[in-house]
């Protein structure tokens, strides 16, 4: 009789390709950063469209 408490598990990776293994060359930002350059960059254009309306 053949143990059953063997278990066969999937295949790393499942045929996903990683695309951020490698370190990239640029600016490292984190999500606060950009939060807060889209709220300048918000305000400076509203502040724009008053000035010269």
């Amino acid at each position: 009789m053949a143990k059953k408490d063997k278990q066969v598990l999937p295949p790393s990776g499942a045929g996903l390709v990683r695309y951020f293994e490698d370190e990239t060359k640029g600016p490292k930002l984190s999500p606060e950063q950009v939060v807060i350059m889209t709220v300048v960059l918000a305000v400076f254009c509203i502040a724009l469209r008053f000035t010269y309306s």
